[in-house]
């Protein structure tokens, strides 16, 4: 993984060397995200109240299907802002590119995942996957290695005690599994509730819930583009924040009627139930600010996996000033 982490980057400097060239202070922001999911809701909400217009700015919204793929976005300058797990950003700063992408703002605090089974398991025990196969992620993503992670604590060990497939692509997952693909599978809202009540699986367990706290889904920006355009920066954290206070003063009901065009073939009381399943677990992160001891733990998780040989300085991978700022 990490050699192939290496020929990617070193193919990325060589065909994009001018991707540092950031125009300074663009009223448009070409955002790529890992994936489409009210996981992401404040960042919906956002655009759908018009609190990015309001801060002059239009997002163009692309999706990426995977973090490896946000992140090579970022690297060739095909866009602006990622939003994706921050390991990615932990890879790159190993490989010593100089103008590197750095995490402005943490969206979620939680795993968003959420276990599925094709039985009801109304009395469900994380021991239960002893000997089984389960789709959790691709190798080396902040999905796999957090799930992981969480059964070694509990005294598990993958391929003596249970299976994790890392052959699918994380965007194909879900057909994967309702093929007939592994006997479990990690996924994300409104996905996980809107086929739990068409019949298709059983949700048995959160994740995040297990988990605990740690830095799953960040915005992430190259050093270059932060520094040039950093009152756009901060107008789009300031959007955050309105769709945060937004959630705060208003009922899981009138969020998910507020970004249901986000999702065209959802229902709004799946959203409102997947709104409700995030607030649960504490899922979204309300002041963006990432602190040092949650990307030590990250780091260790990745560590775990065997996907990090040594540790990278906080400071090298997250800039707080922005979000200090908007946030307090």
């Amino acid at each position: 993984m990490k050699k192939i982490i290496a020929l990617f980057l070193s193919l990325i400097l060589f065909l994009f060397p001018l991707s540092a060239c950031q125009e300074k202070d663009s009223g448009t922001i070409r955002l790529n995200e890992v994936t489409h999911s009210v996981f992401y809701a404040p960042l919906y909400l956002a655009i759908e109240k018009g609190y990015f217009s309001e801060e002059n700015i239009t997002i163009e919204l692309t999706n990426g299907g995977g973090a490896d793929n946000s992140m090579t976005a970022i690297l060739s300058g095909t866009a602006d802002i990622g939003l994706m797990g921050p390991e990615t950003v932990i890879y790159v700063q190993n490989q010593g590119k100089k103008d590197a992408p750095k995490v402005f703002g943490q969206l979620t605090q939680k795993d968003g995942s959420f276990l599925v089974s094709r039985i009801a398991e109304p009395d469900f025990e994380w021991s239960n996957l002893k000997d089984k196969e389960i789709l959790a992620g691709r190798k080396g993503g902040v999905p796999a290695m957090t799930f992981e992670y969480v059964l070694n604590e509990l005294g598990m060990q993958n391929g003596k005690d249970f299976t994790l497939n890392f052959d699918v692509q994380f965007n194909l997952m879900t057909s994967a599994f309702l093929g007939g693909t592994a006997d479990y599978c990690t996924v994300f809202e409104p996905t996980a509730s809107e086929y739990q009540a068409s019949g298709k699986w059983h949700v048995v367990a959160s994740v995040g819930a297990q988990a605990g706290e740690i830095p799953y889904t960040s915005f992430i920006a190259l050093d270059s583009y932060l520094k040039n355009n950093a009152d756009t920066v901060k107008g789009f954290l300031r959007a955050i924040k309105k769709a945060h206070e937004f959630m705060a003063t208003h009922t899981e009901y009138e969020v998910a009627e507020a970004i249901v065009k986000q999702f065209p073939s959802t229902s709004i009381t799946s959203i409102e139930t997947s709104i409700k399943s995030y607030k649960a677990i504490d899922a979204w992160k309300t002041n963006l600010q990432a602190t040092e001891q949650s990307f030590e733990r990250l780091q260790t998780i990745m560590q775990n996996a065997g996907e990090l040989d040594r540790k990278v300085p906080f400071n090298k991978l997250v800039d707080n000033s922005f979000a200090k700022e908007i946030f307090g």
